[in-house]
């Protein structure tokens, strides 16, 4: 190895300086919409039917305890690994999580930080700035290195995830550099996942994030402990980097981009319950929904960026029996909306639809390098001969939303699910408060949620 800095320590001097004076104004802005979104997110999945797995299977492992954390749902209490794993699921249930690029960190940062203040006591002066660090050194990873992992079969959540969950609870605990370092490499040695359940609509996704933000915590502890870690962890020659993307390390690069790339600003929320790549799909198709004016589909022909496409079960056709297998298909989603509008989890669980199924015979998917990622050019063919083109063009930033309009998404999120207005009042003066008040408020925003048998 040369004598440059490992990546491990300069990531971990980068997050150790992270603070109200580095922090820039819209960075800080853009963490607390990502709290706004994924505690309202969370909220507007209470009837979803993951989270109760998860939390039967959290307390069979860890067991309730009387001082622990909250399981968002039932109020029941356990371990911060435990609620963890619990309150992931929770707020992966509609697939609105945030994404930072192809990861979905929110989904992991947000319950693993909340379950970890409360029941520490932590400042809450810590929280913004240990939410940055997490999504800065996930994002840092997931830009350079997603487009070789995921079409490898690895799914880039709990890939990245559990190193960005590491360094958010290294922040949040407070932990010198040079435990910050150590948990890194922990973080980056506990790394791994795959994405073979979206090929068969199974459920093991749903439960990833929840194993990321506990394998990120168990780094972070570690570290704390005083275990030995590796220097070279990511750009070594057995490595974090080489092993999952199979590339050479480009680690000054790298580092160079920590506080100038942040990749906080970049993270982008989801309209509608569907896979992060189909949400320019269902925003193109309801806009030709309205160009068609009910006349009636002959075929369908969607173009997008190969990398999206060859994502594991976009281009499916069923059948489908499981929701997961629904929301990644650019055929049923966009046949879907084309046929029933916006998309609920009403429509994307209606796997019997019999005029949805047949359209989605007709959609064929064509890779297109030349359409960019987050883009999609959809051409439907009418009956009558006519062809209505709609070629979307969008970016994470037409996903980034700010503070009013991520409160319209969950408060729309709510209405639909029967979310008391009021859990949406207070969760958003917590936020804003930060740094007062209490997780106590946050943790009393699930207790008005409509009980589930």
């Amino acid at each position: 190895m040369t004598d440059a800095v490992p990546l491990a320590r300069a990531l971990a001097r980068f997050i150790d300086g992270l603070g109200p004076s580095t922090i820039p104004p819209e960075v800080e802005d853009k963490a607390r919409a990502c709290l706004l979104n994924g505690y309202g997110i969370a909220l507007g999945c209470h009837a979803t039917g993951f989270a109760p797995v998860a939390r039967a299977a959290a307390v069979a492992m860890e067991g309730e305890q009387a001082n622990g954390a909250t399981l968002w749902g039932d109020g029941r209490r356990t371990t911060i690994a435990g609620a963890a794993l619990a309150n992931a699921a929770l707020s992966h249930g509609r697939a609105q999580e945030d994404a930072c690029g192809a990861a979905h960190l929110g989904a992991i940062l947000i319950p693993l930080l909340t379950a970890l203040f409360e029941v520490r006591d932590l400042p809450l002066g810590r929280l913004i700035p240990a939410l940055v660090a997490g999504y800065e050194a996930g994002g840092l990873f997931e830009k350079a290195h997603a487009g070789h992992t995921t079409p490898a079969g690895l799914r880039a959540s709990p890939i990245y995830g559990t190193v960005a969950a590491a360094a958010a609870v290294a922040k949040a605990m407070a932990l010198p550099e040079d435990r910050i370092a150590a948990a890194l490499s922990y973080g980056a040695h506990f790394a791994g996942g795959i994405l073979q359940s979206f090929a068969d609509g199974t459920d093991e996704w749903r439960y990833q994030v929840g194993q990321a933000g506990v394998n990120g915590l168990m780094a972070a502890e570690l570290a704390r402990q005083g275990a030995i870690a590796a220097p070279h962890a990511f750009e070594g020659s057995a490595g974090y980097i080489r092993a999952f993307a199979r590339v050479a390390p480009d680690a000054a690069g790298l580092a160079a981009r920590l506080g100038t790339e942040w990749s906080t600003m970049r993270v982008a929320f989801k309209p509608f319950p569907v896979c992060a790549f189909n949400q320019t799909p269902v925003t193109a198709a309801l806009l030709l929904q309205e160009k068609i004016a009910g006349r009636k589909i002959a075929g369908v022909t969607v173009r997008m960026n190969p990398y999206e496409i060859g994502y594991a079960g976009m281009d499916s056709k069923g059948p489908f029996s499981t929701v997961s297998g629904t929301l990644m298909s650019i055929p049923f989603c966009i046949a879907a909306t084309l046929l029933r509008g916006t998309p609920t989890m009403g429509i994307m669980t209606d796997y019997d639809d019999t005029p949805v199924n047949a359209l989605m015979q007709a959609v064929e998917t064509v890779a297109d390098a030349a359409v960019p990622t987050l883009s999609a050019v959809i051409a439907v063919r009418l009956a009558d001969g006519t062809e209505i083109v709609q070629d979307q063009r969008m970016t994470a930033a037409d996903y980034s939303y700010d503070r009013a309009r991520t409160m319209e998404l969950v408060r729309r999120i709510g209405a639909e699910e029967g979310v008391p207005a009021e859990a949406y009042d207070r969760m958003e003066a917590f936020v804003m408060g930060l740094p007062g008040g209490s997780v106590k408020d946050l943790v009393g925003c699930f207790a008005l949620l409509p009980r589930q048998d």
